[in-house]
């Protein structure tokens, strides 16, 4: 048998093999579904927030997102706009839900051109408070804690004081632990700096 022969099937399961590779490494995004939709109603396109108070979840770590969901879905996490809207959402769709909402591209919250002092204020308070160390340096987030860099400032600050001021059910401790202390205008100042970090 010539060896060209013998070769042929091997290139034939090494082009399938990468083929195949290539389509795990970026996986087809379904179109939305009547439920992705209805997220988007308030939380934007593609998950990018156009309402200052609403996060974004475009982008954010997948595992992150089914863990609030299902906190939300439980009750154990109580978000009055949210509550209702994910009765009888089983786990499955919850999965499929995080999972497109983590592949879609974040388009940063912040428009125009940060307030340089404000934006190394929030930076040096950043820094003191090992923020990066959990969120990562560039604040993107990774398994159960979102990502921050980008988010509306508005909802930052609020997010920031709720975790400060009411740490209760569903709420993480390590946050309210973290900012323990931090008095509003630096909170003000980091939730600047978070919405324009790339």
């Amino acid at each position: 048998m010539p060896v060209d022969a013998v070769r042929r099937p091997w290139r034939a399961a090494a082009g399938l093999v990468l083929v195949l590779a290539a389509g795990l490494a970026h996986p087809q995004t379904a179109p939305p579904t009547p439920q992705l939709q209805a997220c988007m109603a308030c939380h934007g396109p593609q998950g990018n927030s156009q309402i200052s108070t609403i996060p974004s979840l475009a982008g954010q770590p997948k595992l992150f997102i089914e863990n609030q969901l299902v906190l939300i879905r439980e009750g154990l996490r109580d978000v009055p706009a949210m509550k209702g809207l994910l009765d009888g959402v089983k786990d499955a769709d919850i999965v499929r839900m995080a999972a497109w909402f983590s592949e879609q591209k974040p388009v940063a919250a912040a428009q125009g051109a940060p307030s340089p002092a404000q934006f190394q204020r929030g930076q040096a308070l950043a820094a003191r408070g090992l923020c990066g160390s959990c969120h990562l340096p560039d604040f993107s987030g990774r398994a159960q804690i979102p990502r921050l860099a980008g988010q509306h400032e508005a909802f930052l600050l609020q997010s920031m004081k709720q975790f400060r001021d009411h740490p209760g059910p569903g709420r993480d401790t390590i946050m309210a632990a973290s900012l323990y202390g931090f008095k509003d205008d630096e909170l003000a100042d980091l939730a600047h700096y978070l919405a324009y970090a790339k």
